[in-house]
């Protein structure tokens, strides 16, 4: 009978961890080598450090294939993804939000408006991916117009998708880490309320003053008058047919229909009316949905924006995502990413402490594992005798964890979230992150006030 496999040491796993930080940051920034690659030397790498501890290459992938399984919804909606956006620009959906976006959006309210819009679908939706896959999409077009630099228009739009993500009662991540913290939905997100709405808000504050910047930067009327002319001589622009696919996918996600199911409805809708009333082509449609091409408007910068979407315009992100995933399961199931994190709990005395290193792990988490869900789950898990014993109400794990995990997986750019929100919105992850204030803001103000002892819900025990 052959030994079980041994639990890694701190120190191993301290060492293995920091290996694919330099490996990735080393090999991205310094030599620059393709983060598949790089992906793939990490799974090596990590393979090797399993293997010493006594798994078998069968045992190896299955931890890999685990991963991979917990992780097929993500994979499904990348797909979708793609086929939505392609099947939006055919219907007219994205070029009548752009022409009707383009007669009330000045330069100067755009970004504050912008992270508004973005805040407000993503809450009722319960889906960053969703807000940025149709109204990023959308926003990210009309910035291009305005001349206001896209790593600035990503950033807001990933600001405003990832508030509602964090706060909707409706958002998956929401409800994973209440329920992974053993707290109630609602006391979660009045936690959250303490730290969240000052970044939120603070955010805003930020954006209106960057606003300034380009009161005076905007298109002339004359460039505008040339944009919406070549939209309206593309397309048949009522918004009472075109923006129906939006409007079934928003109705369906209020209603919590699974998300496939949301997209492959709004997808139909979508083909029908480019066929039925933009009467395009049923084979040009078709094929779109696995591979967009540009439109012929006759300004170059708008047929780009409308050929994207596709299938095949997520095939770099759904690779990475998959031996991202894939990494993680092995950091994981053969318990490094535990064994490092438990050695650094034990050092914690104080509140404050504790909150920082739990959003300091999610972010790490994220940085091992490429995606959220798991990190939510196991810094839970992790940190939740540490906040018992420090008398902290539950509803304060929680928050710090979406906190360290959920407002930081779309900063990484081998996160399935980060590979995402690049693919979708034509922007690199490291261009747009110095932009997503409140991402890292929030984490700033929730270390500062537990520092203060603000918002430090008790135990309901003490």
């Amino acid at each position: 009978m052959s030994e079980l496999p041994r639990a890694p040491s701190f120190l191993q796993s301290l060492i293995c961890f920091s290996v694919i930080i330099l490996m990735i940051a080393g090999g991205l920034f310094g030599l620059e080598i393709s983060l598949h690659t790089l992906m793939f030397l990490c799974l090596l790498w990590v393979g090797i450090n399993a293997f010493s501890l006594g798994y078998g290459y069968l045992s190896i992938r299955e931890l890999m294939n685990n991963a991979l399984t917990r992780a097929l919804p993500a994979i499904y909606i990348f797909i979708l993804i793609g086929m939505v956006i392609a099947s939006f620009m055919h219907s007219g959906t994205i070029a009548t939000l752009i022409y009707y976006g383009l007669s009330w959006l000045s330069p100067t309210l755009f970004l504050p408006i912008g992270l508004l819009l973005c805040a407000l679908m993503s809450v009722a939706t319960g889906t960053s991916w969703g807000t940025v896959g149709t109204l990023g999409v959308v926003l990210i077009g009309i910035g291009s117009t305005m001349n206001i630099p896209l790593p600035l228009v990503a950033g807001m739009i990933v600001c405003g998708a990832t508030f509602g993500d964090k706060m909707s009662p409706i958002s998956d991540t929401t409800n994973l880490a209440a329920m992974s913290a053993g707290t109630d939905l609602y006391r979660h997100i009045y936690a959250m309320l303490f730290t969240t709405i000052p970044s939120f808000l603070l955010t805003l504050l930020i954006f209106i003053g960057i606003g300034f910047n380009y009161s005076e930067q905007g298109i002339e009327l004359i460039e505008i008058a040339a944009l919406q002319t070549a939209l309206s001589h593309t397309y048949q622009l009522a918004p009472l047919v075109t923006l129906l696919p939006l409007i079934l996918l928003a109705v369906l996600s209020i209603r919590k229909v699974p998300a496939e199911v949301t997209m492959s409805c709004s997808i139909f809708l979508a083909v029908s009316i480019a066929i039925f009333y933009q009467s395009e082509s049923p084979i040009t449609v078709l094929n779109a949905l696995w591979q967009n091409s540009p439109q012929s408007t006759g300004i170059t910068n708008l047929d780009a924006l409308l050929g994207r979407g596709g299938i095949s315009s997520m095939s770099w992100t759904l690779l990475l995502a998959l031996m991202a995933i894939a990494l993680g399961g092995m950091l994981h199931g053969a318990g490094f990413l535990t064994a490092l994190l438990a050695g650094i709990i034990k050092r914690v005395k104080r509140s404050a402490s504790l909150v920082a290193t739990t959003i300091m792990s999610g972010f790490l988490g994220n940085l091992a594992m490429g995606e959220a869900y798991i990190s939510i789950i196991l810094n839970c898990q992790l940190f939740k005798p540490k906040y018992e014993q420090q008398q902290l109400d539950s509803a304060v794990l929680s928050r710090s964890v979406e906190e360290g995990s959920t407002l930081t997986t779309g900063l990484i750019p081998w996160t399935t979230a980060g590979a995402f929100y690049t693919a979708t919105l034509g922007v690199d992850v490291l261009d747009f992150a110095p932009y997503a204030f409140f991402n890292y803001l929030n984490a700033i103000v929730a270390v500062a006030m537990a520092a203060l002892g603000i918002g430090l819900l008790k135990s309901k025990n003490t």
